[in-house]
This record gives structure tokens, sequence and C-alpha cells, in this order.
């Protein structure tokens, strides 16, 4: 190789290397994907045949990234007039309190469901180590006066879908055993749990049916044919998308809509909308 040739493969790289970062830093965390899915739940009201549940996760409001973007997704997708909306933890990336007045002005676009609304806390919904439960309570209340039912440890019946809702895996009030040694199978159920690790856990008292979750990210950033570097679970099997747990058990994990940091690769934002059958 002459050097004419060596220093125009170099400046070839140097633009591909440039474009590759603008893109990852400045297009795909924000190109919202809507992600269709099927979802079977036993003893479905008739009712519920075909309705719709819509899956938020990880909005993540803070200071790393614009949040307009996740107003503007909101106003987009509530366009779809879901019939439930599921909200599955980490609303605030939590350096201080100005997350508060943050999250209220982003929940004031939130998006509700016709028939019910609900959602869990995740880890960063506990503020500095995950442990400052006065944090996890002002953003509890928070999402309560936007409509959402904020399940702790809780379950609730919505017009016929029975949602589950359990508390962040990593904070102070993690007690499964609190609600699924409650739970009537006959119900038409949902479960709820922030970090997919829980799936792994003794605590499912003989459930059968959905888990949904959130708290990857997909990775953010996912080499093409590879596993992403950086997952924050013990099981790195979860990542993203539909998983089947082979005991009468099915577990989703939303790519999320906010971003931890500014920077995604091969994983863009995703809102989910399960058909109910």
């Amino acid at each position: 190789m002459n050097r004419r040739t060596f220093t125009k493969s170099l400046a070839t790289l140097a633009a591909g290397a440039s474009l590759t970062g603008l893109y990852t830093w400045q297009i795909e965390p924000f190109w919202l994907e809507v992600v269709y899915q099927k979802m079977k739940i036993d003893n479905l009201p008739k009712h519920l045949v075909g309705r719709t549940v819509m899956q938020i996760s990880d909005i993540h409001v803070g200071d790393r990234f614009d949040y307009q973007f996740l107003i503007d997704s909101f106003q987009k997708v509530a366009k779809l007039k879901p019939d439930y909306v599921v909200y599955t933890g980490d609303y605030v990336s939590w350096k201080n309190s100005k997350q508060l007045t943050q999250l209220k002005e982003v929940m004031l676009h939130a998006v509700r469901g016709q028939l019910g609304t609900a959602g869990i806390l995740g880890n960063h919904d506990y503020g500095h180590g995950w442990s400052q439960n006065h944090v996890a309570n002002d953003i509890s209340q928070i999402l309560t006066d936007s409509g959402i039912s904020i399940l702790r440890n809780q379950q609730h019946n919505f017009e016929g879908l029975n949602i589950i809702g359990l508390d962040d895996y990593w904070s102070t009030n993690f007690n499964p055993s609190q609600i699924m040694d409650n739970v009537n199978s006959s119900y038409a159920n949902l479960v709820l749990s922030h970090n997919p690790d829980v799936a792994d856990l003794n605590v499912w008292n003989g459930y059968k049916g959905w888990i949904l979750s959130g708290h990857t990210h997909g990775g953010q950033c996912k080499p093409p044919f590879l596993d992403p570097p950086m997952l924050p679970v013990k099981n790195k099997n979860y990542s993203a998308g539909k998983y089947n747990l082979k005991d009468g058990r099915h577990m989703y994990i939303n790519r999320a809509l906010g971003n931890l940091w500014q920077v995604r690769f091969n994983a863009r934002p995703e809102i989910t909308i399960f058909k109910l059958v």
C-alpha cells in the first residue's frame, strides 16, 4: 500500500467512525420503535379479547438527554388509544430533587389506558444506592397524581385484567411473596417486574402467565450478531424481547423509551403494544 492509498483509507475510516458516533448519539436514541406482540392470557374475559396493553418502560427523566423526546413519544402513541397502559419502572435518573419537577412536567403528558393504567417502580426510583424510600414515595405520588395506579407488591383488577406489580428487586421494598402467595389462578393475570432476574427466583408460587420487564435497555449498544457487552442482570440471556421460560410463563423485556446515557446502537427506544388473545 502506497502513502496516498494509506492516507485515503485512513480518512475513510475516520469518516465512518465519525458518522457512526453521530448516529449513536443523535439519531438512534431518539428513533422510537413501536413493537407489536400477541399476548395469550388464560381466563381472559370475552370482552377483553382483542384489547391492547401498551408497555412503557425506563423513561429516565433527568439531565442526561432531552426529555422533550419522552413528551413527543407520549403524544404520538396516545393517538393509538390503548385499552391498558403499564409502566415498568425507572421514571428518573436520580441526582437530586430537580428530577421530581422534571418528572411532573413529563407526566403531564402521561399515556393512560381506556380501561386501566398501572405501574411499578424501578431501582432508579429509589434514589442513591437504590435505598432512599422517601424518593420512591415522592415519585409514587407524582405518578398517582398522573392517573397511574402504582403497585408495590400489590394487585388490582382493571375491568377483568388482574395486574400484579412487584416492587423493584434491588430496592428496600422487594417482597414478592407478599403478593404472589395471594394470586388467584382463576383470574386473567399479568405480572409487572422491572428487573427480569426476578423470573429466576423461587417466588412465583406456581404462577402461569406473562411477566413484563424492562431494566436492561436491550444493552443500549448491541454489536451486530453479538450479545450486548453490558447488561445489568445476573442472567446474561435476558437482553430484550420475548422469552419462553418453559414452565407456563412468558417474559417480555422492553428496550426502554428513555436513555440512561444518550447513546444507542442496534437497540432503538421501544414502546410495546400487546394484543390480548
